[in-house]
């Protein structure tokens, strides 16, 4: 009994620590963070829920509080922080795939939901799938590039940082 508390305290402490780093990043960052063009560098971490299931709900709160400080509308509070959760969600379920399929979700993901956001929560006059060109790529540096980097830094010491945190 006692060893599923400490689980799920350190679930708790985990997504706390990835929801505050992912904030961080993003408000230190903000003027790249932001808007129709835009390098979230903070998106790199949506590399983790490979390594932890804590960092779903970790990666969805970071988001919701980066896009509530960094005054964003209610569309884009809502919409731009589910396409973080889906990604991490589909992350988390091809961790044990090809380490390439791994930031392929949250660059879907925000793809198909951002554009619209822009354009309708926004009124951003570009086409959409301009937009989604825009989106795309600012999500292949951040979660491609950077968080493929991540990847590689942490995958080594996986098991010393990233003990088991269960869902439940």
């Amino acid at each position: 009994m006692k060893e599923k508390k400490t689980i799920s305290v350190l679930f708790m402490a985990q997504a706390a620590m990835i929801a505050a780093i992912y904030v961080v990043v993003t408000l230190v960052f903000a003027p790249f963070s932001y808007g129709e063009v835009q390098v979230r560098l903070s998106e790199a971490l949506t590399i983790l829920p490979v390594f932890t299931p804590a960092a779903i709900p970790g990666l969805f709160i970071g988001c919701l509080i980066s896009n509530i400080l960094g005054g964003c509308i209610i569309p884009d509070i809502i919409f731009g922080s589910l396409a973080t959760l889906l990604g991490a969600i589909f992350t988390y379920m091809l961790r044990n795939q090809n380490k390439f399929l791994a930031p392929l979700p949250p660059i879907l993901s925000n793809i198909l939901i951002v554009p619209f956001v822009l354009r309708y929560g926004y009124q951003v006059p570009l086409p959409i799938p301009f937009m989604m060109l825009t989106v795309g790529i600012g999500e292949v540096i951040s979660c491609g590039v950077l968080g493929m980097i991540v990847y590689a830094a942490l995958n080594r010491y996986k098991h010393t940082i990233f003990r088991t945190a269960s869902l439940s």
